[in-house]
């Protein structure tokens, strides 16, 4: 078969020949591959830098895509071998059957968007109707997929940070009723948010940033007397796009109700993994076919892997190799 085949570590995939992939038990199978999102996870992995990198190369790259049953089919699933390929292995139990009006490169787009954004709103921050929530970085895909699913779990406001200014324009038009230009100065960005939280107060947020946007904002919610009762906030940061530490002065969690969590593939429970695919992907894939929920692609075909691999993606678009 053809597949996006890695070689050494720190370069591009490439369009070349691979054993076609064989299942070692019954509850594994063979999927013909129509789509595959190439993401930072990915790059990551690909380039050595990455914890979870390859260790054993050539390899076919990709962690998950769409592709057919032996009956046609179609699904989206995550892959034992690489996705990025004519052919993957799949573990039965990691399926969701794609409904028929959904296009191919969209559901490949989705997952990773999803999973970063309704599994941190649902399960970590166990958002609740009515609530006021904060998305930072939300001019990312996975920011641009929290506003929307923020607003869809009952979110009475939405309030988006970013330093793209047209495209927090355009989250306006898909569910944020603040945005808050993180190219502000700080005393200007933190004036900005105890305003907001003084009139609506933030019940969650969800950080796609952490490093100084972090600070700036639990430095707004921080306490201000003996006396103060503070609203209880869930902080969830997911990534570390302008750094991968802060400086957290004590004072600020001891003058408030902050909770600082994580939401990631290790802090997630069995049970809230099994729901990713019966619950949360179904009804994520139903609403992107309905019109509900919008992503921006880029699509190459497979046999452009190398180009596409390292090409400047815009801010707020996935990349699907078409297969």
């Amino acid at each position: 078969m053809k597949a996006a085949v890695l070689n050494k570590l720190g370069i591009a995939p490439q369009y070349l020949d691979f054993a076609d992939p064989v299942a070692e038990n019954e509850n594994q199978l063979v999927i013909r591959v129509k789509a595959a999102s190439v993401k930072n996870l990915e790059k990551g992995r690909a380039s050595g830098a990455h914890y979870g990198s390859y260790t054993h190369l050539p390899v076919v790259v990709g962690i998950d895509g769409v592709g057919l049953l032996e009956d046609g089919t179609r699904v989206f699933a995550m892959g034992v071998t690489g996705m990025i390929a004519e052919k993957a292995l799949v573990n039965k139990g990691n399926l969701v059957k794609l409904p028929e009006q959904l296009d191919d490169v969209t559901a490949a787009a989705l997952p990773n968007a999803v999973f970063g954004a309704a599994m941190a709103l649902r399960f970590r921050a166990a958002i609740q109707p009515g609530e006021t929530v904060l998305v930072n970085g939300a001019t990312g895909v996975t920011g641009t997929m929290a506003v929307q699913i923020a607003k869809h779990y009952g979110a009475k406001k939405v309030i988006a940070t970013g330093r793209n200014q047209e495209s927090l324009k355009k989250l306006t038009q898909l569910g944020a009723d603040e945005t808050i230009s993180l190219k502000q100065s700080d005393e200007q960005i933190i004036e900005q948010i105890k305003t907001l939280h003084s009139n609506t107060p933030i019940d969650i947020i969800i950080d796609y940033t952490w490093g100084h946007p972090a600070e700036l904002i639990l430095d707004s919610l921080k306490g201000g007397g003996v006396n103060a009762i503070t609203h209880r906030v869930r902080f969830v940061t997911l990534g570390g796009m302008a750094g991968d530490t802060i400086q957290l002065s004590s004072g600020i969690l001891r003058s408030s109700a902050i909770e600082i969590l994580g939401s990631g593939l290790g802090s997630h429970s069995k049970e809230s993994m099994h729901k990713l695919f019966t619950e949360v992907l179904p009804e994520m894939f139903n609403l992107a076919a309905d019109g509900k929920l919008k992503i921006e692609t880029v699509t190459a075909p497979i046999k452009d892997i190398e180009k596409a691999w390292n090409m400047d993606i815009p801010s707020g678009k996935r990349l699907v190799i078409v297969i």
